[in-house]
């Protein structure tokens, strides 16, 4: 469950900031973010959050945070597949409420340009450079078949252009069941390793999503020097990883809306 933590942690501080909205479920007169086109059938780890929140109310009640659980989750997520650690910084609220709007228009597609990721990402206050770090969390998790299909053409941008054409042909074949939710590995190569291994990928061609291989494309720009010292030294990656991860857990909602310690991660208290 190690990159589904991580990928719910980046998920709830995109949207109003780091404050576990991502976490509350429908009902009947509320709409929440998990069936955002971004997270519908995509997000995974809720039953793990809900576990770590009722240890804690039976040791601690009403002191964690969901979002604090999160944050906690994603940095004990990394440092169990061999990546760094850093000390998380703690004291966030549980939102009153979620946004389902903001998740579809916040998260960055995996069709997206490297102008679009560099624009979604300083929308919420993270440079490109920390977006290129960040990316990095591709070196683990899986995608499916349906969010990089588009790679398949030869013909246009976005494809033979952005990777390597035998790469593409063998994701051509690990799909060919006609599912479009088949999954593959974001990094074939170490895919339960948190390395660097995502952007010596990104040098051969061989990133999956077509946003990952987009960071070599031709509207890269100085991104691409950042690849290219990221697959070159691992520590410098794994030191900038730990610092944009504390700089992202810092998100919080522009509104200065407050908040809570939810009991339940799944709703807010009554």
């Amino acid at each position: 469950m190690a990159a589904s933590l991580l990928r719910l942690h980046f998920h709830d501080c995109f949207v109003n900031g780091c404050d576990a909205s991502i976490l509350l479920d429908d009902t009947a007169t509320f709409i929440g973010e998990k069936t955002a086109a971004p997270n519908l059938n995509s997000l995974r780890g809720f039953d793990v959050i809900d576990n770590i929140k009722a240890e804690l109310e039976t040791v601690c009640p009403g002191i964690v945070s969901c979002a604090d659980i999160l944050a906690v989750a994603a940095r004990d997520s990394v440092l169990l597949l061999g990546g760094p650690s850093w000390q998380v910084e703690m004291g966030r609220k549980d939102s009153f409420s979620a946004n389902k709007t903001e998740a579809e228009n916040t998260l960055p597609g995996p069709n997206s340009n490297v102008a679009t990721l560099t624009q979604k990402f300083q929308n919420v206050g993270i440079s490109q450079r920390d977006m290129v770090i960040l990316s990095g969390a591709h070196t683990i998790g899986k995608a499916r078949c349906a969010t990089f299909s588009s790679r398949f053409s030869f013909s246009g941008p976005g494809s033979s252009v952005l990777g390597d054409q035998e790469f593409i042909v063998s994701l051509q074949q690990l799909c060919s069941s006609g599912s479009n939710n088949t999954q593959v590995d974001l990094d074939l190569v170490t895919p339960s390793t948190f390395d660097n291994q995502y952007y010596v990928n990104l040098l051969s061609g061989d990133g999956l999503l077509p946003s990952d291989q987009a960071l070599l494309g031709p509207d890269a720009g100085v991104v691409e020097a950042l690849v290219g010292s990221y697959a070159a030294d691992v520590d410098a990656f794994f030191e900038d990883f730990k610092a944009a991860m504390v700089r992202m857990g810092r998100l919080v909602s522009p509104a200065g809306n407050g908040g809570e310690v939810r009991r339940c991660c799944r709703v807010v208290n009554s």
